[in-house]
């Protein structure tokens, strides 16, 4: 089973019921992190894995032989993502436009263009204990997160019987998290009760559910703040609400220093394998 945990904005605690979720199946389930929050991953700072295998990503980037190219233009006119730029005798291409879909090689009837790899960032494996953990890191400077998304992406195990693997998507509702939720079983959406909270709610739900048709749940951290705007919209969209978590300086404290909750409060073990279950019986039959 594959469970993206996202949420609609930074800061509401993804990455804190994320890894959570991890420490407290690891007792009854093979897991599988995998941090996709390239542009800033932090799950390790809760996880502590050990590192040992890293890889270098990269996208294909468009090289011109000046020799054979005639400065036609037709590269320039079936690039979507206005990477290439004629004028004149100049060709100019912008790398941090280009998307590598190779339109322009495809279509330069002289045969003047070739692809070479450019690296974008990284990406790390290796063990917090019995949880396999990779997590991707973009070069800082980078604008295109997806790319490392999905390398890191082709680790999962969804094939196998017995795994479930986590993901701990970036925050918002841009490419990048439509790239961590494609694919998933289910998406477990953090939020907080509050008018801002609410807002980027729905989108998360428009992306998630609405766009990308997966079940959601929700967990509302910081309970007993803001209103009950955020419970009112879950009862009016039938979206069930998972798991709530107060806001306590005694929460916030520890994770604050890098301690899961689930080992701040153990008693939260229980509640996580019970929303895992929850999502295994009623979502997934």
């Amino acid at each position: 089973m594959i469970i993206t945990v996202a949420s609609g904005k930074g800061g509401t605690g993804k990455t804190t019921v994320a890894t959570s979720l991890a420490l407290a199946l690891q007792e009854h389930l093979a897991v599988q992190f995998l941090d996709c929050d390239v542009e800033d991953p932090n799950a390790h700072l809760y996880l502590r894995p050990t590192i040992q295998r890293r890889e270098e990503v990269g996208v294909s980037l468009p090289v011109v032989d000046f020799a054979l190219c005639d400065y036609c233009g037709r590269c320039a006119e079936v690039c979507a993502y206005h990477a290439i730029a004629v004028v004149g005798q100049k060709l100019l291409i912008f790398p941090e436009l280009c998307h590598g879909c190779g339109s322009c090689i495809l279509n330069c009837p002289q045969k003047a263009m070739h692809e070479e790899p450019r690296p974008v960032g990284i990406i790390e494996e290796g063990q917090a204990g019995p949880i396999a953990f990779a997590q991707g890191i973009l070069n800082v400077g980078e604008p295109m997160a997806t790319p490392v998304i999905r390398q890191l992406k082709k680790r999962l195990q969804e094939c196998q019987p017995g795994v479930v693997s986590i993901l701990d998507a970036p925050p918002g509702t841009a490419c990048p998290v439509v790239e961590s939720l494609r694919g998933a079983d289910f998406a477990l959406l953090v939020t907080e009760p509050t008018p801002f909270g609410l807002h980027d709610l729905r989108l998360a739900v428009e992306v998630a559910r609405d766009t990308l048709g997966l079940p959601v749940g929700v967990v509302i951290n910081r309970d007993g703040v803001g209103n009950t705007g955020v419970e009112d919209y879950c009862t009016a969209e039938g979206i069930p609400v998972l798991m709530r978590i107060p806001l306590d300086r005694r929460i916030a404290a520890p994770c604050s220093d890098g301690v899961p909750l689930v080992e701040a409060f153990p008693s939260y073990r229980e509640h996580f394998q019970d929303l895992y279950n929850w999502i295994v019986r009623v979502q997934l039959g």
